[in-house]
């Protein structure tokens, strides 16, 4: 009886394996000689949605059809007074073609919020070079009222490298200093990247900046560690939505024109 089942059990086990060795002789790891299905050019090829048409400025560096003028000369109604949102921006115009802080006045912030954006903003510092270091030129441009991307006269003027001109302020080195003189005008040239945070509060992926100096890139897509704090490491203690664009008052009479921005 015994022999019996073991031979029984010996029958199924060499069924068994003919049937996986049939099985794994079927399924070969090779492809077939003539596919099921011929791959043709339209099937990798994405009609819809089509792609938005907008109109390039015909002079670069200029606005495009769909971007936000920020600041052209004529006047400062996209802006307030930091120090009383209430208030107008009180930096002056000069002969309608850029703005100058007005040092003691307190920065200026946008009326709108924004996230991920690409701006342009063109600054120069005053022609008078006065000081040096941290007190030459000095101002910046916070993204979300919260991350600084640094202006600093740092033409033939050393300080701590991240907090020059194009430094991500106190957190980033630029790559390079494509600085012009303090009679020259710069332009920035930036995509940004907002922060996503969680369901509870916490980072899920921290904002990212991307910066072209006078056309030559200074930050290639790094990562923000974290409020722009003069004291101490950069964090993200609080989550938070769209924000303003300010940009800072710190006692130098520097110069903006040309201020676009478009929403990504």
């Amino acid at each position: 009886m015994k022999f019996k089942i073991l031979q029984q059990s010996f029958l199924m086990i060499t069924l068994f394996s003919a049937t996986v060795a049939v099985a794994q002789h079927k399924f070969v790891n090779t492809p077939p000689e003539v596919s099921p299905m011929p791959m043709k050019p339209e099937m990798t090829e994405i009609w819809e949605p089509e792609v938005k048409i907008i109109t390039p400025a015909k002079t670069l560096g200029n606005a495009p059809s769909d971007a936000i003028i920020l600041f052209d000369g004529e006047n400062l109604d996209q802006w307030v007074s930091k120090k009383d949102v209430n208030k107008p921006a009180t930096w002056k115009i000069v002969d309608g073609d850029y703005m100058e802080v007005v040092p003691g006045s307190g920065g200026i912030q946008t009326k709108m919020a924004f996230g991920d954006c690409q701006l342009h903003l063109e600054w120069s510092t005053p022609d008078e070079v006065l000081d040096g270091g941290q007190a030459r030129g000095n101002s910046g441009v916070f993204f979300q009222n919260r991350y600084e991307l640094q202006i600093l006269d740092s033409y033939n003027n050393r300080t701590y490298s991240n907090g020059q001109a194009g430094s991500i302020y106190k957190d980033h080195p630029p790559l390079v200093n494509a600085v012009k003189t303090p009679l020259e005008w710069n332009a920035y040239d930036v995509i940004y990247t907002a922060p996503r945070f969680k369901s509870d509060g916490k980072i899920d992926s921290p904002a990212r900046i991307t910066v072209l100096l006078n056309g030559v890139l200074i930050q290639n897509n790094v990562t923000i560690n974290g409020l722009t704090l003069y004291i101490g490491l950069h964090n993200y203690p609080s989550s938070h939505g769209d924000d303003v664009i300010l940009l800072q008052d710190h006692d130098s009479k520097n110069q903006f024109r040309n201020i676009w921005i478009r929403k990504l």
